[in-house]
């Protein structure tokens, strides 16, 4: 009893016996075949059953690669468990592979879109000058804002006139957040366009790629990029909604003839950003919105690149946009209507303007006080004018120092008076 007491305390106390390697070599041929790839089938002796020995199964450094692997992924498996049973979700995050967004073909096409143009775009600031009226001091205070874009290596920046009108300094912030003053190039303001231009390096600098307005569809994807209320870069998307649209320029009330209508959100502050087409390449100058709370009410209007890239060119080169006039003032329209005519009502034509110089007559009064009105501009080379845009887009078609023929109705009768094209007096 002693002994057996004595042995079962052993049994208990002592540590389990160590296998013996000899024995673990004698199983691990029979591990090794439930795993065996079938690139690498076993070959099994045809010899009397006998103990098989490991050499004949398997090679050892094969085999033992094998239980390596096994141990291994058991380890990080055990990790894993560990770290979520401890309560460690970093630790065990990293051994869960995250499953990248899926998006569609399109929805890349325009992160990749905006992602490549927004580089292109910049931010407008609009400085006066004003007096503290206690202390007296002169501020530049921010009276307006804007986009716009780059658009060559040179540092022109492309924007709208209304953008900058009235500024005593201008401001221009590129996409890296970098602030250069600006300098005014030149001005259009009959079409709503204006040239700035920075001191910056020319890596900061990447145009927009310039395409092409005359072949556009309604229908097709468009897309806006602008500063709108002062936030950082926004895109806005929509389609083109109409074409060859007229609107008035803010400036000067002169129609700005084929215009680009989209449903694409243009908000205060996109003013002068680009419009873009699916390749990313510009379109359009974002200028206006029909819209009475001063918001976006899906309608809104850019000028075509086609018209945008001549005024841009004339003022890159000369400061100025050369354009012919006839040297008028006339009604509105509704004047005319109301006296049951149709044409354009003269009612000034100084005598050192082109149309006093052919003879044109403006309205006056007698030495009675009673009104004579002056000459109506029915016609210009043949084509009828029943308004003012009509006369303004013939006139855009025509070039300084061409002769056109005017036809006047005068009192009763008609007349027909030639008159020499001459160029719009600089704009300061």
């Amino acid at each position: 009893m002693a002994a057996s007491s004595s042995a079962a305390t052993a049994c208990f106390l002592s540590p389990p016996p160590r296998p013996r390697a000899r024995h673990f070599l004698m199983h691990l041929p029979r591990a090794v075949a439930t795993r065996t790839s079938p690139a690498r089938p076993l070959a099994l002796p045809a010899s009397p059953p006998q103990r098989l020995r490991l050499r004949d199964l398997v090679d050892p450094a094969e085999a033992a690669r094998r239980l390596l692997a096994s141990a291994a992924g058991s380890l990080v498996v055990a990790l894993a468990s560990a770290a979520l049973i401890l309560g460690d979700p970093g630790s065990a995050s990293a051994f869960v592979v995250a499953t990248p967004r899926k998006l569609q073909a399109d929805e890349l096409a325009t992160v990749r879109l905006f992602k490549d143009n927004t580089p292109s775009v910049v931010y407008i600031t609009n400085l006066a000058v004003r007096q503290d009226a206690f202390t007296l001091d002169v501020l530049e205070v921010p009276q307006g804002s804007g986009s716009g874009f780059v658009w060559d290596k040179i540092g022109h920046i492309v924007t709208n006139f209304h953008v900058i009108r009235g500024a005593s300094d201008l401001r221009v912030t590129l996409a890296d957040q970098s602030v250069y003053e600006a300098q005014v190039v030149g001005f259009d303001q009959d079409k709503d366009v204006a040239v700035l231009s920075i001191q910056a390096p020319k890596d900061k600098l990447r145009p927009l790629p310039v395409g092409v307005s005359a072949d556009l569809l309604v229908g097709q994807k468009v897309y806006a990029i602008g500063n709108p209320f002062g936030l950082d870069h926004t895109l806005t998307t929509g389609v083109i909604s109409g074409l060859r649209r007229e609107i008035s320029s803010a400036a000067t009330g002169r129609p700005i003839q084929d215009v680009i209508q989209t449903d694409a959100a243009i908000n205060p502050g996109n003013s002068g950003g680009p419009l873009l087409d699916s390749s990313g390449n510009l379109i359009g100058v974002n200028t206006a919105i029909y819209s009475p709370s001063g918001a976006s009410s899906g309608v809104g209007f850019s000028i075509p690149v086609d018209t945008v890239g001549g005024i841009v060119d004339q003022l890159i080169q000369f400061g100025k946009v050369t354009r012919p006039i006839l040297g008028i003032k006339f009604a509105p329209d509704q004047s005319v209507e109301q006296l049951g005519l149709s044409g354009v009502l003269v009612l000034d034509a100084p005598p050192n303007g082109p149309a006093g110089k052919a003879g044109l007559q403006s309205t006056k009064r007698d030495a009675y006080g009673r009104l004579i009105l002056g000459d109506i501009i029915t016609s210009v080379n043949g084509t009828k004018v029943g308004n003012g845009s009509d006369l303004y887009r013939i006139l855009d078609q025509c070039k300084v120092g061409e002769t056109v023929t005017v036809e006047v109705l005068r009192g009763d009768h008609k007349e027909k008076i030639g008159v020499v094209l001459e160029p719009k007096p600089d704009e300061t």
